[in-house]
C-alpha cells in the first residue's frame, strides 16, 4: 500500500457544540428564573407574616424585671469581653408595644439574664388608632366610675364592647363623608359664587346645617369616647385605654390555627380598604392603591393613541429620509433621559403653563388658590405618558413593520383606500406589538416615584379623586402612591426595624398589581394574535 504523502496533522479543537451552548444558555435562564423567584418568596414571606397573629412571651429577667411581647429574632452574638474558646450565647428581639409608656418597640434580651418565659393565656394584644399596639393583661371595664365589669368578665364585656364602637366609627365616618363633606362642598361653591347677593340664603341654611352636623358628630365622639378598658402591663404599671380608640383586641396565645389564619386573612383585607394611620406606619394602603391604579389608568388613555399616531406616521405616511431618521434617534434618546427631568418638565410645563392658564380661564375667582395650577393626578399622568411615549412608538413601529407589505397591496388592490388599509388592515394586525409597547409602559409607569414627587404625589391624601360630587373625577386632586408609600414608610418613618414587615407587604402588593394589570394586557395580545397568526405578526 502506498503511503500517504502528506503528513499527518495534529487534531484541532472543536468549537463548543450547539447541545453544550443549548445547555449553557438554558443553565442560565434557569439561575435567573431561581434569582426571581427567591426575591418574590422573600418579599411574600416577609409582607404575608406581617399579619400573622404571633405568640406573646412573658419575660422575666434574673433582677425580676418584666416583658412582653412577640419574639422578632434570635441570633448568636459576641459580647464584650467574651472568652473566643467559649461558644457564643443567644439573644432574642423582643418586638415590644406600649410606646408611650416604654418609648422604644424592639427590645435584644440576653438569654443568659433570662430566668424563665411563658406564654400567658389573658395577655392581650391591642391594635389601637393612635400609638401603636398595646400588650397588657387587662383588669376591668368602666364607663365613668361605674365598673362595667371586672376579672373574668371582663374581656367578654370588652370584646362586646369592641363591636359596638366599630359600628359607632362607621356612623361618623359616613356622616363625616356624607352629609357633613356635602354641606362643606356646597359651602366652598357658595365661596366662589361671583354674586353674593344672590347667596345669601343658601349660606344662611348652609351654615346652619354645618352648626347642627358639628354638634351630631360631637355628640357621637363623646359617646364614642365614654368607655374605657383599665390594663396592666408586665412591668406592673396601670395604663387606661379608650374603649373607642381600640381597632381590634385578641389573646393570640389562646387561639387556634384556623383562628389565627382567619385573623390573618381579615388583617390582610383590612390592610387593602383602610385608610393609612399613624403616618403611613398602621392602618391600610387603600388610598395609595387607588390612586396607583387610577393614575396607570389615566398614563395608559394618554400614551396609547399618542403613541400609536406618532408610530402610525412615522412608519406609514413619512417620507423616510434624514429627517426621520432624527426623529427615530431622538425618540431612542427620550428612553434614556433620566425620569426626574421628565417631573421637572411636567412641573414647568403642565403645573405651572398649562394648568396656571386653566385656572385664569375657568378658575379666576379661587385665585390666588390653584386649582390646576398645582400638582394634581392628571398632570401625574400627563408626565408619565411622556416618559413612557417613546417605549409605545418604538414597539408599535416594530409592530407595524411586521405586517406583511402584500397584506397592505392586497387590500388595496381590492378598491380600500389607504385610510381604510391602515384603520382596518395594518393596525389590528399591529395590535399585538401596540399592546406590548402597553405592557411595558404600564410596568414601567407603575414603579416610578421621582417625577411624581414633583406634580402632584403626597405622603398622605385624605380625600379621593373620585367621589359623588360632579363632575365625579376630580383630575386637578392631588394623590397617593404605592411606590412612594414604600419610601415613606422604609425611608422617612421614625421607626425604620418596626414598619420593615410593612415595606414588604406594600411591595408585595405593588408586584402584584403590576402583574395583574399586564396578565390583562398580554392575554388581550395574545387572543390577537391568534386572530391574525395568517399575517404571521
Amino acid at each position: 500500500m502506498k503511503p500517504s504523502p502528506h503528513p499527518p496533522t495534529a487534531p484541532t479543537k472543536r468549537p463548543l457544540s450547539g447541545r453544550a451552548f443549548a445547555w449553557l444558555c438554558g443553565g442560565a435562564l434557569g439561575f435567573n428564573l431561581l434569582l426571581v423567584i427567591g426575591q418574590l418568596a422573600l418579599i411574600a414571606w416577609n409582607g404575608l407574616s406581617y399579619f400573622w397573629p404571633h405568640d406573646l412571651v412573658e419575660f422575666v429577667r434574673v433582677d425580676g424585671t418584666r416583658r412582653l411581647g412577640e419574639v422578632h429574632a434570635r441570633e448568636r452574638f459576641r459580647p464584650d469581653g467574651h472568652d473566643a474558646t467559649l461558644e457564643l450565647p443567644w439573644r432574642v428581639q423582643v418586638k415590644g408595644a406600649n410606646r408611650e409608656l416604654t418609648g422604644t418597640d424592639f427590645e435584644w434580651l440576653d438569654v443568659r439574664d433570662v430566668a424563665r418565659s411563658s406564654t400567658p393565656a389573658n395577655a392581650i394584644h391591642v391594635e389601637r388608632l393612635e400609638w401603636g399596639n398595646f400588650h397588657g393583661y387587662l383588669g376591668e371595664v368602666r364607663r365613668g366610675d361605674e365598673v362595667l365589669a371586672s376579672g373574668g368578665a371582663a374581656w367578654p364585656a370588652l370584646e362586646a364592647l369592641i363591636e359596638r364602637k366599630h359600628e359607632a366609627r362607621a356612623a361618623i365616618a359616613e356622616l363625616e363623608q356624607g352629609d357633613f363633606g356635602d354641606v362643606n362642598y356646597e359651602l366652598e361653591q357658595l365661596r366662589l359664587a361671583p354674586q353674593r347677593r344672590e347667596i345669601d340664603a343658601d349660606q344662611a341654611r348652609q351654615d346652619a346645617s354645618f352648626v347642627e352636623l358639628s354638634e351630631r358628630i360631637a355628640a357621637l365622639r363623646t359617646a364614642l369616647d365614654a368607655e374605657t378598658a383599665h390594663f396592666i402591663t408586665a412591668d406592673g404599671r396601670e395604663s387606661v385605654q379608650t374603649v373607642g380608640a381600640i381597632v381590634h383586641a385578641l389573646r393570640p396565645n389562646e387561639l387556634a390555627t384556623l383562628a389565627r389564619l382567619m385573623i390573618w386573612a381579615k388583617r390582610l383585607l383590612a390592610f387593602l380598604v383602610d385608610e393609612p394611620r399613624e403616618s403611613n406606619t398602621e392602618g391600610g394602603i387603600f388610598p395609595a392603591l387607588f390612586g396607583t391604579v387610577l393614575m396607570v389608568f389615566l398614563m395608559s388613555v394618554a400614551v396609547v393613541p399618542l403613541g400609536v399616531l406618532a408610530a402610525l406616521y412615522l412608519r406609514e405616511y413619512a417620507r423616510q429620509g434624514l429627517l426621520v431618521r432624527i426623529v427615530r434617534i431622538a425618540v431612542n434618546n427620550l428612553a434614556g433621559v433620566p425620569s426626574i427631568v421628565f417631573g421637572v418638565f411636567g412641573l414647568g410645563f403642565f403645573v405651572y403653563g398649562i394648568g396656571g392658564t386653566i385656572d385664569q380661564l375657568f378658575y379666576a375667582e379661587a385665585l390666588p388658590q390653584p386649582t390646576f395650577g398645582t400638582g394634581g393626578i392628571l398632570w401625574a399622568a400627563l408626565t408619565l405618558a411622556l416618559l413612557t411615549v417613546p417605549v409605545v412608538i418604538v414597539a408599535t413601529e416594530e409592530g407595524l413593520a411586521a405586517v406583511p407589505r402584500a397584506v397592505r397591496e392586497g387590500s388595496m388592490a381590492l378598491g380600500a383606500t389607504k385610510f381604510e388599509t391602515t384603520w382596518r388592515v395594518v393596525l389590528p394586525a399591529a395590535a399585538p406589538g401596540m399592546l406590548t409597547g402597553v405592557i411595558l409602559a404600564i410596568a414601567r409607569a407603575a414603579g416610578e416615584v421621582a417625577p411624581l414627587m414633583i406634580v402632584g404625589m403626597v405622603k398622605l391624601a385624605p380625600a379621593l379623586p373620585v367621589d359623588h360630587h360632579a363632575p365625579f373625577v376630580h383630575l386637578d386632586r392631588k394623590f397617593m402612591h404605592l411606590g412612594f408609600h414604600i419610601f415613606d414608610v422604609g425611608f422617612q418613618s421614625p421607626n425604620v426595624e418596626a414598619t420593615k414587615p410593612l415595606v414588604f407587604a406594600t411591595a408585595l402588593v405593588l408586584l402584584v398589581l403590576v402583574v395583574a394589570m399586564n396578565l390583562v394586557a398580554i392575554r388581550l395580545r395574545n387572543r390577537l394574535r391568534q386572530r391574525y397568526a395568517s399575517s404571521a405578526v
